[in-house]
């Protein structure tokens, strides 16, 4: 006999308003920086910066294997049982419940569980890319975690994840993986030109190392401040006259402030077809920039 399998469901894309969450964006936002910092001092430089993003996972967020001595090992964050998992290739593991908690407290408790591993790793205790920082070892302020909002926030980028690799297949030429970054805590892909970008005046060895070649960025930032959860496209360097282009969809708009195409999260998330929909973004965004640019797209894109 066979057996058909059932057609797919409808992605379901939840909402995520800022203004519910975010005491538990902000603490989850160091959280992750802790965890980065922990795989940036433990893995080698690789070009751009793309040895210390995270990835998004079927449970929620990992550093992936990360070498130390003659082992290995990894941290996640696990958004479904809402815990933190450290596991090493020798079998030894130890877990971390994701809870109300200072940031102070999740430091302290990550570095004791390690400890326990043996695996003393050290680390830049200041995070970056946010105004003020406190450093994590003194930071009782931040201390929120609604386990609801973090799993919604987790399933929201596995949703975009997932469209972010279609996207990105269709390229042939170098690309970045779909990663995490805890800095400014947005998942990003990254295409490239191929062509070395100009040096920018007074940029920070950081940005020129990520910077260091023409680029188009696509990715989704869930929001800080007053800006709710959107998406952005933008190239690097700015390619004159790509602030008048008109992309899609029509809610799509560019940031003269920000120097990037947005588009709402609530556009995608309400749209008959949520993936169609920010693939038209991706897709009419890259190509707004790559022929301004003038990049070899016969060379760059695959044609099917």
């Amino acid at each position: 006999m066979i057996h058909l399998s059932a057609p797919p469901k409808t992605a379901v894309w939840p909402p995520l308003p800022l203004a519910e969450w975010q005491p538990t964006l902000a603490t989850l936002h160091m959280w992750t920086q802790v965890v980065g910092k922990i795989r940036l001092a433990c893995t080698p430089l690789v070009n751009h910066w793309w040895n210390v993003p995270l990835y998004v996972t079927a449970r929620g967020l990992t550093t992936s294997a990360m070498p130390y001595e003659d082992r290995s090992f990894q941290i996640d964050f696990d958004f479904i049982d809402h815990q933190l998992l450290i596991q090493c290739s020798d079998g030894a593991f130890r877990t971390l419940k994701l809870e109300p908690r200072s940031v102070a407290s999740f430091y302290h408790e990550v570095f004791r569980l390690l400890a326990e591993l043996d695996i003393p790793v050290r680390i830049w205790k200041v995070p970056v890319e946010i105004e003020d920082p406190v450093a994590f070892d003194q930071d009782e302020l931040h201390a929120s975690y609604d386990a609801d909002a973090a799993r919604r926030c987790w399933q929201v980028l596995s949703q975009v994840s997932r469209v972010l690799e279609i996207f990105r297949g269709r390229f042939a030429g170098k690309c970045s993986p779909v990663h995490f970054f805890w800095g400014s805590f947005d998942l990003a892909v990254t295409r490239f030109s191929g062509r070395r970008a100009p040096v920018r005046e007074g940029a920070d060895p950081i940005t020129r190392e990520a910077y260091s070649h023409e680029v188009f960025s696509h990715g989704f930032w869930p929001g800080s401040g007053q800006q709710d959860a959107a998406f952005y496209a933008y190239a690097a360097p700015v390619p004159p006259g790509i602030a008048n282009v008109k992309v899609h969809p029509k809610e799509a708009f560019y940031s003269s402030e920000l120097g990037e195409f947005l588009l709402p999260y609530e556009t995608v998330r309400k749209a008959a077809n949520p993936e169609a929909t920010l693939l038209s973004f991706l897709q009419s965004t890259y190509e707004a920039g790559a022929t301004l640019a003038r990049w070899d797209r016969t060379a760059l894109e695959r044609m099917e």
